[in-house]
């Protein structure tokens, strides 16, 4: 075990020279243009624009304007001395409606992205899917339809195609617990269904859709890229005498439904057994899990807070604490009784604890049950209620929560990899302030705070802190 503050407030610590630093944003989020150049709408589009789905009837159709101001944040990026830079790809923006001819625009300007990364020694990582799904295709049922995972290969084969000689680590989902359950469980995400059979539906041909998507790339790629998934595997933390049931029921639905058939090829059986009264898993076919397991050479590990759980009594006011909207549907199809504590603090503006132990903790156990499947922090950080001060040399953001927050689990990542984890990199969430989904632009996760107003961007002191990390790499005081 490695030693060190009880807290996670270690200096001095060192990483080694390929260590991958970087920052990840994703495409509704930062790039605006919503109606430009031929992309079509996406079900974030028609979400943000319902009322009463996104606080303060936010939407993405400007975002930070990123779209126009492309090389003023590749410059950024540089200047703050990124290595690797985590974007996703927006779909309706290569394919209006999901499925038929590319738009050549839209890979126009990603082909400007990737090759401005690439002339600033920037290593492109590649999302093909950060939920903005082609509105046409959730018409057609979205991820509840099978079609759409085969839809999906045939967009991974286009942007393939165009990208497969420079992209550098190509991941086909991000976060495909959030898509599946939040979209169509819980109603906190686009497209906002409140029906447990749908999730666990999605939850499959998002699985399937990897698979497929990892084969159609390999078909068409010319040089030699990582391939990979992004994973929010939770950290799940029992309580009291009913607490191991309640967190096998939540590792089963948040973790091991993805990891089984991806790393191991089978679906795990207590899943199936939990959720026979919602549905009976008809959408899965033979050959299906085959095809997901493929092989990959990178799994990225999103990670932001944990999660305590008990079996509810069914008599007492029950806590669902569990990080996310409540939009009247449950996350958690055939697992309603168990119940979400509260947690304590720290917190930051999303309301999750701060638990760096739970990163090391997440990074070691994969590491223990799949050791030849390297590792990567693909998004971590946090939301704090930055202030503009007026300083003598111009407006400053003296984030220092932030610098706190990332210092301690930067602490988490170093520890894990002392105990033997073959962690590759890290990319901070997020580069810029921007579209946190449900939330509009109430909270900002930026290390470069951007004025919605201007649309003007100023690197907060977190970003300064998190540039002389990589320059040195070694951990600042």
């Amino acid at each position: 075990m490695t030693t060190g503050n009880p807290d996670y407030r270690d200096t001095g610590l060192e990483f080694a020279p390929d260590f991958l630093f970087g920052s990840a944003t994703a495409s509704y989020q930062i790039e605006g243009a919503a109606n430009e150049d031929g992309r079509g709408p996406s079900i974030w589009d028609t979400f943000s624009h319902t009322p009463g789905k996104v606080w303060n009837g936010d939407t993405g159709d400007v975002a930070d304007d990123h779209y126009h101001r492309l090389e003023e944040d590749l410059d950024l990026m540089k200047r703050l001395g990124l290595e690797a830079y985590r974007f996703s790809i927006a779909w309706p923006r290569i394919q209006p409606t999901g499925t038929g001819a590319a738009n050549e625009a839209g890979l126009a300007f990603y082909e400007r992205l990737v090759d401005g990364l690439i002339a600033r020694d920037i290593r492109p990582i590649a999302t093909l899917y950060h939920w903005d799904l082609p509105q046409a295709l959730e018409d057609e049922g979205g991820w509840t339809n099978r079609a759409t995972a085969y839809a999906f290969a045939d967009y991974a084969r286009i942007v393939g195609e165009r990208l497969g000689d420079r992209v550098s680590v190509w991941t086909t989902l991000n976060e495909p617990w959030c898509s599946a359950y939040l979209g169509y469980g819980s109603g906190a995400h686009a497209p906002g269904l409140l029906d447990g059979a749908k999730a666990l539906t999605a939850v499959h041909h998002l699985n399937l859709a990897h698979g497929l998507a990892i084969a159609a790339l390999r078909d068409v790629v010319t040089n030699d890229p990582g391939y990979s998934i992004t994973l929010n595997l939770h950290v799940i933390r029992p309580s009291g005498p009913t607490g191991a049931e309640a967190a096998r029921r939540i590792d089963g639905l948040a973790n091991r439904v993805f990891l089984g058939p991806l790393l191991t090829g089978e679906y795990p059986a207590d899943v199936i057994e939990d959720t026979k009264d919602v549905t009976d898993w008809s959408f899965v076919l033979p050959g299906d899990t085959e095809i997901i397991n493929q092989p990959i050479s990178l799994l990225g590990v999103n990670y932001y807070s944990t999660v305590t759980v008990q079996m509810w009594d069914g008599a007492s006011p029950k806590v669902n604490a569990d990080g996310h909207k409540d939009m009247g549907g449950t996350a958690w199809p055939g697992s309603e009784m168990v119940e979400f504590l509260e947690q304590p603090g720290p917190y930051t503006e999303m309301g999750w604890n701060i638990d760096p132990s739970g990163l090391e903790d997440l990074l070691v156990s994969l590491h223990e049950e799949f050791p030849d499947v390297p590792l990567m922090v693909t998004e971590n950080g946090a939301a704090f209620a930055d202030v503009v001060v007026d300083e003598p040399e111009g407006p400053a953001v003296h984030d220092v929560d932030r610098i706190d927050y990332l210092r301690r689990h930067f602490t988490a990542a170093h520890r894990a990899i002392e105990r033997g984890v073959d962690l590759r990199g890290y990319q901070v969430w997020s580069l810029m302030d921007n579209f946190e989904w449900g939330y509009g632009y109430s909270k900002r996760f930026g290390i470069v705070r951007v004025d919605y107003d201007t649309l003007e961007r100023l690197p907060k002191d977190s970003a300064l802190w998190y540039s002389e990390l990589i320059r040195t790499r070694r951990l600042p005081a």
